[in-house]
């Protein structure tokens, strides 16, 4: 990543975590196939009365794990080797601690906080099944992130594709049999996407094992003085930084959720493409976390800004060409989510249709936000992406408790859009403010 053409490192090191998460999307768009095709409406609304409550713990996971891979890609960018497996050693002791309170945590607060979010009784029993199963999972989903990190600050974005792909293919296996074979309704799909992510870890975990330079011995797992604290204070701000957004998003879910099941099935279907409309937006995002970090540990500063601008406009293209076809082919795709009465089906899928279709035309901002949150964190700077987590939170939900009262049930839909657009307007501030400073 500190030699070569820009735009061509990294797109070639996005395009594998392109595809990646193409394979990690299907997770989550077979389960809500599924679901929602043979479990009915109901069922396909429990899902997304859970979303961002499962989100919140992913979310935490993947700011910590980010944040470890942080400061070892800088190692690595910089010929550090001890110092690199020093990090990795007491990168899994934090994981490992974390895992075991967020698991314990999660199970305390599931019942609560979804009675919290008035979610309607007749879907509130499977909503909390799908988090029980999903949070019993958290150190399985801590592993993966934590595997994929350390691959990823390495340069090495093919081994996560490759688990990803794996692991897709038993989820729909296992999703299928699970639920239309067993009849185990909505805990079978969550079985079955945590069974397929302790493949992708196992994976994952074999590649590293086959590394040289992570040849680790005992002493790189004890947790070195001021260590264990630097990597903290890289992984907190973002994982903070996470679940506050989630937490703005389970307020939009409150508001949701006073609108009807019909209201809540279409919002969700459309809620479960959200991945595929970020997928390149996240991969992007991680090749500059990359691209930034290593970049900084060689001390090639302008090299961040050529990368930086490069990265922009393939951002910006790529947004377009998603939104194109989600404008062309999204009711179709959709459609394939929702079950029910000919009535139930068609206004299940014009709330999810007009909601797909603002969320597309202002896919921009998005690709945006990823960049620049990247880029600002890839230089070590975890606490202004969370400055720009606490605006979409305060966008979130102030436009999600007034536009609803103000234009009816719609306004719901231009929260998640003004969230990007706060975000965006914190990093852009940011990002010339870290790389002035880097600069001198």
């Amino acid at each position: 990543m500190t030699e070569g053409r820009p735009a061509f490192l990294i797109f070639t090191f996005a395009l594998p975590l392109m595809i990646g998460n193409v394979f990690q999307q299907l997770y989550t768009v077979v389960d809500t196939m599924v679901v929602g095709k043979a479990l009915g409406v109901h069922a396909l609304a429990a899902l997304g009365a859970a979303d961002w409550m499962n989100w919140m713990m992913l979310g935490i996971i993947q700011g910590l794990t980010q944040g470890f891979g942080i400061l070892m890609a800088q190692h690595f960018g910089a010929g550090r080797t001890e110092d690199l497996r020093k990090t990795v050693g007491n990168s899994v002791i934090l994981a490992l601690l974390s895992s075991v309170a967020l698991l314990l945590s999660g199970q305390a607060i599931a019942h609560p906080v979804l009675l919290l979010l008035q979610t309607p009784d007749d879907i509130l029993g499977n909503a909390l099944l799908y988090l029980r199963i999903m949070y019993l999972g958290i150190p399985i989903v801590m592993a993966y992130n934590l595997s994929a990190s350390v691959l990823r600050s390495l340069g090495d974005g093919r081994t996560p594709l490759y688990a990803m792909i794996v692991a897709a293919a038993v989820n729909i296996i296992l999703d299928l049999f699970f639920v239309l074979e067993l009849g185990l309704g909505i805990e079978g799909a969550a079985a079955a996407t945590l069974i397929a992510q302790m493949v992708s870890c196992i994976f994952c975990f074999y590649h590293i094992r086959r590394i040289d330079l992570l040849s680790m011995s005992r002493s790189d797992f004890r947790l070195e003085k001021g260590l264990p604290l630097h990597l903290l204070l890289l992984g907190a701000p973002m994982a903070f930084q996470n679940a506050i957004i989630s937490i703005g998003g389970m307020i939009v879910q409150f508001v949701v959720n006073g609108f009807g099941v019909i209201f809540i099935a279409g919002f969700t279907a459309t809620n479960k493409l959200y991945g595929v409309l970020e997928i390149a937006a996240t991969s992007y995002g991680y090749a500059m976390v990359t691209y930034t970090d290593q970049n900084l540990g060689a001390g090639k500063i302008e090299r961040i800004r050529k990368g930086t601008r490069a990265a922009l406009l393939i951002a910006l293209a790529t947004s377009v060409v998603i939104a194109v076809c989600m404008l062309l082919c999204g009711r179709g795709i959709l459609s394939c989510f929702i079950s029910g009465t000919p009535e139930e089906f068609e206004q299940t899928l014009q709330i999810a249709g007009y909601y797909l279709f603002l969320m597309s035309i202002c896919l921009p901002i998005l690709y945006v936000l990823h960049i620049t949150r990247s880029v600002i964190q890839g230089m070590g700077n975890t606490v202004l992406p969370m400055a720009s987590g606490i605006a979409e939170f305060f966008m979130r939900a102030v436009t999600a408790i007034l536009l609803p009262r103000l234009i009816g049930e719609t306004g719901i839909f231009y929260a998640e859009i003004m969230a990007w657009t706060g975000a965006v307007v914190i990093l852009a501030i940011s990002y010339f403010i870290v790389l002035k400073k880097a600069a001198g």
